[in-house]
């Protein structure tokens, strides 16, 4: 692709320095899409941005059952994790590189799945300690491989509890993990796979059903392998009605000074929620809060099946990309 910058520069002004600095800004290019790891039911996979930059990427594939599927990836990112996927399955991924709506460039790559563990749900804790001792149980060196191998889960436990979505914390009281993935089944009975971040120790689950039970399993991942395993279970609340706490305090004291003054530290408002960018099967939304603060917000809508959605946000977020 090296011609290219250099033709378009020539046919206008072949040796003026100043225009070719203007046209690079515009040049962004995608390195080779490769996987980082796999497992049976997810791939990462990483790739390097070696001119330019991207406003945003897109991977696309088809799932199992011949869907296309669209991740929509924040421009400084350089990796993702695919979770949701079937093992031994083979897998055809597309990455776009986006500016603004359009995009730029375009990079593939194929990818098999791991096969099934069997071993999965008879308790992984046991595994790593077992593998070590039976080859050699009483060697310093392995000892101290077995070590660093060595990774614990501690209880996962519920925080709090939404009528759509589950907070969930846990701790790691021995080694570390490189990744997380949370494990469930929605309530169509359908199984869900959430990546998390090695680093982190709590996860929100969104798009929930009310007054609906659900069990958790957290994997702890090393090099794309589970080393540990723990569950909980979880009911969601019952649904409430969201417009209900604004009405309210408008009835009681409209026109009084002094509890407004007394109110205002409380008083948040948003302003308008705008379209900031559309996709075939994305929307990206923004908004501000020209009053007050928030602690979190929450997006609820309705997916193409009419299934009721909700997708908690950061308190501190402008803006959210709904895929």
């Amino acid at each position: 692709e090296e011609p290219l910058p250099s033709e378009e520069p020539q046919q206008e002004k072949p040796q003026t320095e100043s225009h070719v600095s203007e046209a690079s800004p515009t040049r962004a290019v995608l390195g080779d899409l490769k996987v980082s790891s796999v497992t049976p039911d997810s791939v990462q996979l990483q790739w390097s941005v070696p001119e330019g930059s991207f406003d945003s990427f897109m991977l696309q594939y088809r799932d199992a059952q011949g869907q296309p599927q669209a991740l929509p990836i924040d421009g400084g990112s350089r990796s993702v994790m695919v979770p949701g996927l079937s093992p031994s399955r083979r897998y055809r991924f597309h990455l776009y590189g986006l500016r603004g709506r359009r995009k730029i460039d375009h990079v593939s790559t194929d990818v098999m799945t791991g096969k099934e563990d069997g071993q999965e749900e008879e308790g992984e804790e046991h595994l790593p300690s077992e593998e070590p001792q039976q080859e050699t149980p009483k060697t310093e060196s392995t000892a101290a491989n077995a070590l660093l191998a060595r990774a614990v889960l501690g209880e996962l436990k519920v925080s709090s509890v939404t009528p759509s979505s589950v907070q969930l914390q846990w701790s790691v009281p021995e080694g570390s993990f490189d990744s997380f993935t949370l494990q469930y089944r929605d309530a169509q009975g359908q199984p869900q796979a959430l990546p998390i971040d090695g680093a982190s120790r709590s996860v929100t689950v969104p798009g929930l059903s009310p007054s609906h039970q659900y069990r958790f399993h957290l994997c702890g991942l090393r090099g794309g392998k589970r080393i540990d395993r723990v569950s909980t279970d979880a009911v969601t609340e019952e649904p409430e009605e969201l417009p209900l706490p604004t009405e309210e305090p408008q009835h009681e004291k409209p026109q009084t000074e002094a509890p407004t003054s007394e109110a205002a530290p409380v008083q948040a408002v948003l302003e308008e929620l705008r379209v900031s960018s559309v996709t075939p099967d994305s929307v990206q939304l923004q908004w501000t809060v020209p009053k007050g603060s928030f602690d979190s917000f929450m997006l609820q809508y309705r997916d193409a099946q009419g299934q009721p959605q909700a997708l908690p946000i950061d308190g501190g977020s402008r803006s959210v990309t709904v895929p």
